[in-house]
């Protein structure tokens, strides 16, 4: 009998042996390291560190090129207003594309599609015009996407989420078929009927698209009370880029607002723990950083640039040390 049990242990050994060989397993400690050297900031971040440019607000537009550079950044994220500010000035936007692709920067995305999912027909096809105008410009400096904000603001009760699911497809099929660029849908606290990661999630998963995508914003996370667990819910490649900040412990959380925003680490948000879940979901876009401090624009740009881009790097080697 004693025979009997030991064979069959041993068989059972090497069969779960041979079957993890089979699966493609190794059952060999890995350090983080080892599975994923770092690309990005020396060594520093597994993923590339983008300026979102209403960080330093009062700048012109080519300036915020040139700061975040000098800052030592990864990417640049414009909104479409400066885009068009830039136009209507004399700019050309394949001139800024090349400004910005020589100063080492890329475009992960554009803030953004305003009043992308009016909530009837009507409004929906009167608006689509500048919907494409918005991605055109966005195209024009090689943005890889641009942000779905389903305004105008309705309540909940009245949000039709499988009307919003078929428009946001519709955004989705335009973007990459007709400018070479992906929408994502954002939530905002400010928005009741896409306030939440959990409703963002809901009309991009309902289009029924291979290349639906969601932006979590940290800040908004926390004031929107989505809270932070649902993120390792989700898989990485359906983000298209996190939003990085932080929220002071006052005022209380149902007196913030944008304003209120602080360098990451600065605050109360559980920011490690959540680069610790972008982590372990794949997630392999950008990180950007996006500030709307006044006290901030008071200061230096080069300034608030460099000290947003440490403060963003450190919380990201604290966290997967």
């Amino acid at each position: 009998m004693k025979r009997t049990l030991d064979r069959r242990s041993l068989l059972a050994g090497i069969a779960g042996t041979a079957a993890a060989a089979a699966a493609g397993c190794d059952t060999t400690p890995r350090s983080r390291s080892d599975e994923r050297p770092p690309r990005w900031q020396g060594g520093r971040s597994p993923w590339p560190v983008c300026l979102d440019t209403a960080t330093i607000r009062p700048a012109s537009l080519e300036e915020k090129v040139r700061v975040a550079a000098r800052a030592g950044f990864d990417a640049i994220e414009p909104w479409e207003g400066e885009l068009r500010s830039y136009e209507a000035d004399g700019g050309s936007l394949s001139d800024l594309r090349k400004m910005i692709e020589d100063a080492g920067l890329f475009v992960p995305s554009v803030i953004g599609l305003w009043n992308a999912i009016p909530p009837t027909r009507e409004g929906w096809e009167a608006g689509l015009p500048a919907s494409r105008e918005r991605m055109r410009m966005a195209s024009a400096i090689g943005s890889q996407q641009i942000q779905v904000v389903p305004q105008p603001e309705r309540p909940w009760s009245e949000f039709d989420l499988a009307w919003a699911s078929a428009r946001y497809r519709d955004l989705l099929e335009i973007g990459i078929n007709d400018y070479d660029l992906v929408p994502a849908m954002v939530f905002v606290e400010f928005l009741p009927g896409c306030a939440r990661l959990g409703q963002a999630a809901a009309i991009a998963l309902d289009a029924d698209h291979p290349q639906a995508r969601i932006i979590p914003d940290a800040f908004h996370m926390h004031i929107g009370d989505s809270g932070f667990n649902g993120l390792r819910r989700l898989q990485g490649d359906f983000i298209a880029i996190f939003q990085f900040n932080d929220a002071p412990a006052s005022p209380p959380k149902e007196e913030l607002r944008d304003e209120h925003r602080v360098f990451p680490g600065d605050g109360i948000l559980p920011l490690e723990q959540c680069i610790r879940d972008l982590d372990e979901i794949g997630f392999r876009r950008c990180i950007s950083l996006e500030l709307y401090n006044p006290g901030y624009w008071k200061r230096d740009p080069i300034e608030v640039a460099r000290e947003g881009l440490e403060k963003t790097v450190s919380v990201v080697e604290r966290a997967l040390a």
